[in-house]
C-alpha cells in the first residue's frame, strides 16, 4: 500500500492495537489513516498541530492520543478520535524537539537540537529529569526496559547511556568520526547497533561504550538514517539512497534489499502493531506499508516470533563521568528554533 502525503514526513507511529498509523509533515501537519488488508486507506485526521515541521510522532495513552514535537519548541497531545487538543506545552525545550520515545506506561523521553534530553512523568504532569548529555542534534533514542536505561545517539557523533534510576548519564562513548544517526538494542540486550552519516554500521558490547567492538563496513555509500529491530539477529535499514535493506548482525551480512523509494532517502521505519507491516516514509513524500511477510518470504528469510529482551546491565558499566567536549562542527540535519524554558507542569493533565 502507498499513501501519498502531499509533502515531506520526518517520523511514522502505528497505533498499539489498532489498524492506524501516523505521521508528521514539515508543515506542521499531523495525518491520520486507518488502513486495511484489501482496502484503501482511508484519512481519518488533518490537524495543523505545529507552526513549524513536525518532526516526532507518537501514540501515547494506549493509542488514545498522539503526541507530537517540533522545531517550534512545542510538545503536543491530540485526541486520536476527535482530532481535538489535549494538551500542550509551548516551551517544552529550548531547541527544536527532533525525537520523541516512549518509556514506560506514564513516561516517554524528548530530545532536541541542542543535545539536550528530558524525560516527563505523565502521572506528576511534568518533566522529572533532563539530562545534557550532548552538543550537537539528538538523532534516535531507544529503551532499555529492564535496566530503565534511555541509549542516545547525536550528531555530535557520541552515544549515551542515561540512567533513568539514578538520573545520571552513566557513560557516553568516544567521538567517532561520523555523526550517530539511528540505534538499536540486539543479543538480547548484548549489543548496540548505530547507523552513521558514512554508511558504516558500528557495534557496540553492552557495558563497554567507550569504542565500538566491531564495524560492519559493506551496508551503505550513504547515511543509514534508519534502524529497526526485526529480532535478535537481524535489522532492518533505511539508508539515503533509498533502499531498506535486511541486515544480519554477527556474523555482519546483508542478507538482502526487501524495499526502496527510489533513489530518495528513508527518514524512518515502523513496524504495526501485529507486525504483518513495515511502514516506511521517504523524501518521496510517501508513506508506503509492506506486508512484512511477504518481503521476508521473498528474501528467502522466515519471519521470526523471537521477542525482544534486553538484559540486565552490567555490573562494570563504563562510566565516563566527565566526557570531552565536542571537536566537530557538523552540521544538524534539521535547523531548530531557540525559545525559553516555560512551565511545563499541565501538559498532561488531561491524559
Amino acid at each position: 500500500m502507498e499513501i501519498d502525503l502531499g509533502n515531506l514526513a520526518f517520523d511514522v507511529d502505528f497505533h498499539p492495537s489498532e489498524q492506524l498509523v501516523a505521521s508528521g509533515l514539515i508543515t506542521g501537519d499531523l495525518l491520520l489513516y486507518r488502513y486495511g488488508d484489501g482496502s484503501s486507506p482511508e484519512r481519518l485526521l488533518e490537524v495543523r498541530a505545529h507552526r513549524e515541521s513536525c518532526r516526532a510522532v507518537r501514540f501515547i495513552n494506549d493509542g488514545k492520543a498522539i503526541l507530537t514535537g517540533s522545531p517550534d519548541c512545542s510538545i503536543l497531545a491530540t485526541d486520536v478520535e476527535t482530532g481535538s487538543v489535549v494538551a500542550r506545552v509551548e516551551n517544552a525545550h529550548e531547541a527544536a524537539v527532533n525525537r520523541l520515545v516512549n518509556l514506560t506506561e506514564s513516561t516517554i523521553a524528548t530530545g532536541d537540537d541542542n543535545g539536550c534530553i528530558k524525560v516527563w512523568d505523565t502521572r506528576q504532569c511534568s518533566c522529572c529529569n533532563t539530562f545534557s548529555a550532548h552538543e550537537d542534534f539528538i538523532s534516535d533514542m531507544t529503551f532499555a526496559s529492564d535496566s530503565m536505561k534511555l541509549v542516545v545517539t547525536s550528531g555530535d557523533g557520541t552515544l549515551s547511556v542515561c540512567n533513568l534510576r539514578s538520573n545520571k548519564v552513566q557513560t557516553r562513548s568516544e567521538f567517532s568520526e561520523d555523526e550517530l544517526l539511528s540505534v538499536v538494542i540486539m543479543k538480547n540486550g548484548r549489543k548496540v547497533v548505530c547507523g552513521t552519516q558514512s554508511g558504516t554500521l558500528l557495534l557496540y558490547s553492552w557495558g563497554f561504550f567507550k569504542d565500538c567492538s566491531d564495524r560492519f563496513v559493506d551496508l551503505s555509500p550513504s547515511s543509514v538514517d534508519a534502524l529497526l529491530k526485526l529480532d535478535e539477529d537481524r535489522i532492518i535499514a533505511g539508508s539515503e539512497n533509498g533502499l531498506i535493506s535486511l541486515i544480519g548482525i554477527l556474523p555482519n551480512r546483508i542478507i538482502q534489499p526487501i524495499a526502496e523509494h527510489s533513489d530518495h532517502p528513508i527518514e524512518r521505519l515502523a513496524f504495526s502493531y501485529d507486525r504483518k507491516f513495515l511502514g516506511s516514509i521517504s523524501h518521496d513524500q510517501t508513506l508506503k506499508l509492506w506486508d512484512l511477510n511477504d518481503i521476508l518470504l521473498e528474501s528467502g528469510d522466515a519471519p521470526s516470533n523471537q521477542a525482544a529482551i534486553d538484559d540486565n546491565d552490567s555490573d562494570e558499566m563504563d562510566v565516563d563521568a566527565n566526557p570531552p567536549a565536542s571537536n566537530k562542527g557538523n552540521k544538524k540535519k534539521h535547523s531548530g528554533k531557540g525559545n525559553d524554558v516555560g512551565n511545563p507542569n499541565n501538559f498532561f493533565a488531561d491524559l
